[in-house]
């Protein structure tokens, strides 16, 4: 199964069980996240940006600090800034939250409802499709020297053909080295494919 049909299936999941919205951060390095999807109501995700509440968050500071899985009732989660009570005025008004990974590759992931808590297997089936998210986005540690070559040529500027000119390879071969790169990469484009290669210090 490739990557995008193993994340569609695994989102596709988790927005059953959140029918009030989901934000999964993956492979959170340096405070962004290789991949975010969200389907959260915009207008909440709007009021949530503009008022920069990510650095009051009680989720995201859970997320950081442990690993698991909670839910927003949880007596535990500190809220001195009253955050669950704005979201449940757009509809979130139950919610859980999942973390994983190493604190330098953190995975956050939240989910809501607006009609009732979720249940204990609910939480099971979301924890195990974001450990399972986590795993199959995890960045490559390394590139082969074709790609990084290829990758650097772009980044520097030249075009296709003065790439290949300059690698001595056909610009069919040059493509080739491009878009196994992005592949590796998890990127949509070459642009995000060189940006993530330079995030994680590839090239």
């Amino acid at each position: 199964m490739s990557v995008k049909l193993g994340l569609d299936g695994a989102l596709h999941k988790i927005g059953l069980l959140s029918p009030a919205g989901y934000s999964v951060g993956l492979h959170i390095r340096f405070t962004s996240p290789l991949m975010m999807f969200q389907t959260y109501d915009q207008a909440w995700l709007d009021h949530y940006t503009e008022r920069g509440y990510v650095l009051r968050d009680p989720m995201v500071a859970w997320g950081f600090s442990k690993e698991g899985c909670v839910r927003w009732s949880d007596p535990v989660l500190l809220d001195p800034f009253k955050l669950f009570e704005e979201a449940a005025m757009y509809g979130l008004r139950f919610g859980a939250t999942v973390a994983c990974g190493p604190i330098k590759s953190r995975t956050i992931a939240s989910f809501a409802r607006n009609d009732r808590e979720f249940a204990d297997h609910e939480l099971e089936t979301l924890r195990d499709t974001v450990l399972r998210l986590h795993d199959m986005t995890e960045p490559p540690e390394h590139l082969t020297d074709a790609q990084v070559e290829a990758l650097k040529c772009i980044a520097g500027g030249d075009r296709f053909a003065a790439a290949a000119s300059k690698l001595g390879i056909s610009e069919s071969a040059l493509k080739a080295r491009i878009t196994s790169a992005r592949i590796r990469l998890m990127a949509r484009t070459t642009a995000e494919a060189i940006q993530r290669a330079k995030d994680y210090r590839l090239i």
